[in-house]
């Protein structure tokens, strides 16, 4: 029993040492045992998954200039970006699976009380001196923080002008349409619709409307209206232009084929004359080839009137995902992002801090011209839940394809003006 006794001894001895000598691997054990502070870990090992619309900011590694400039101050932290090219229409099918990242803008069309279901509220002190800082918002809580703020005008080659003998800005619709027929006679595109890529459309449409009338609520008072598409009312007015440039010849060949990416290095050659663009594509084209100073931008001459207004609209507004699992990291890049990272100046953005004066040359030059700035309005949620009942996207352009290749604009606008009162009588009931 004794030499039984004994073996027994020796095992529970050699047991306790390899549980002694083995314990600074187990987790809190020893030295060399993993930081337990979850904030701790995020510091130096946590990845975040942002969200854009900016392929070609992806591509040519300006976004991961930011990045790394990031990680800089959070030792240890890797952003990762994924360029969503079609993100109108793609994000609004990502949001019912949740793949949303960390950090992404917020979908266009998507009612402000539903905000709460897919995006974490944002600190108020990222909004102080902030311009539409309420046009993401709902219950008292902000969701989502305007990445930079546009106007709409003409973007144009001044070579372009100079080689079809335009000698001055057009300032009225009339002479709008001849410097058009000069560009087009000296072998120049006038102007790139970008019908192909779909989403610029429309600056020709909800875009146009929302300002040539100086009314800022025009499209939340829609809500109003059974029939609100007509010849002769601002929406006939916005289409017909575009119509009639494609009547004349006026535009891009080979309407069909997604062109935006090729449209700016014909803008920057030359071999294009004009867009309707917001001043954040001027650094685009500058990008792709043109000289700061032979680009050019004034305001749009819609008409034949003297007085002439123009919008002040935010860009895309960045949030944070419900279901991100680094939500304090994604904050700090999104204040990172919006105001420290140089993301406005380098997109030719003009500042949503009002304390900040915008850098863009090109701006002076539109100011020049003397219009008043209608600063966008929210678009409030039953103009929303209309449209989304009447499957009609708002700023996605796909519709306005539809209504430019319509041969009776009149017949394509009654056919959605039924589905608009169709869908208004569903949202009363």
């Amino acid at each position: 029993m004794n030499k039984y006794k004994s073996i027994v001894m020796f095992v529970i001895l050699v047991l306790g040492l390899c549980i002694a000598g083995c314990d600074n691997n187990l987790p809190g054990g020893g030295a060399e045992s993993e930081p337990t502070d979850k904030s701790e870990q995020a510091e130096w090992a946590a990845t975040l998954t942002v969200l854009t619309n900016r392929v070609d900011l992806v591509e040519n590694g300006v976004f991961q200039t930011y990045a790394n400039r990031f990680a800089e101050l959070h030792p240890g932290v890797t952003v990762k970006f994924e360029g969503v090219p079609n993100y109108a229409s793609d994000i609004m099918v990502r949001l019912s699976t949740r793949n949303l990242g960390d950090v992404l803008l917020l979908p266009n069309n998507i009612k402000n009380e539903n905000l709460p279901e897919y995006f974490e509220p944002l600190n108020d002190s990222l909004f102080e001196n902030v311009r539409f800082a309420d046009f993401k918002a709902f219950g008292g809580a902000r969701y989502g923080i305007a990445t930079g703020a546009s106007t709409t005008g003409i973007v144009y080659n001044k070579e372009a002008f100079a080689k079809a003998g335009i000698k001055d800005v057009p300032t009225t619709l009339d002479e709008f349409y001849e410097a058009c027929e000069k560009l087009k006679a000296v072998g120049i595109v006038p102007v790139y619709l970008n019908y192909g890529a779909q989403w610029p459309l429309m600056t020709w449409g909800e875009d146009l409307v929302s300002y040539i009338t100086g009314d800022a609520d025009y499209l939340n008072n829609m809500v109003n209206e059974d029939s609100p598409w007509q010849i002769d009312n601002p929406w006939g007015q916005a289409i017909s232009i575009a119509k009639t440039l494609i009547d004349r010849d006026y535009v891009e060949k080979q309407l069909l084929t997604n062109q935006w990416e090729i449209s700016k290095t014909e803008l920057a050659s030359g071999r294009a004359g004009m867009y309707l663009m917001g001043n954040w594509v001027i650094n685009q084209v500058i990008a792709a080839g043109a000289k700061t100073e032979d680009i050019g931008f004034f305001p749009f001459p819609y008409d034949n009137g003297e007085k002439r207004y123009a919008p002040l609209s935010p860009d895309w507004f960045l949030g944070i995902s419900k279901f991100s699992e680094n939500k304090q990291l994604a904050e700090a890049w999104v204040q990172f992002f919006v105001n420290d990272s140089g993301y406005i100046d380098d997109s030719g953005f003009l500042p949503v801090n009002e304390a900040k004066t915008p850098s863009l040359p090109q701006f002076q030059q539109f100011l020049s011209f003397n219009s008043e700035f209608l600063e966008r309005r929210v678009p409030n949620d039953l103009l929303l839940e209309i449209s989304n009942t009447a499957q009609i996207a708002f700023w996605s352009g796909d519709f306005i394809q539809d209504w430019i290749a319509a041969p009776d604009l009149q017949e394509v606008f009654d056919k959605y003006n039924e589905r608009w009162k169709a869908a208004r009588t569903i949202t009363e009931s």
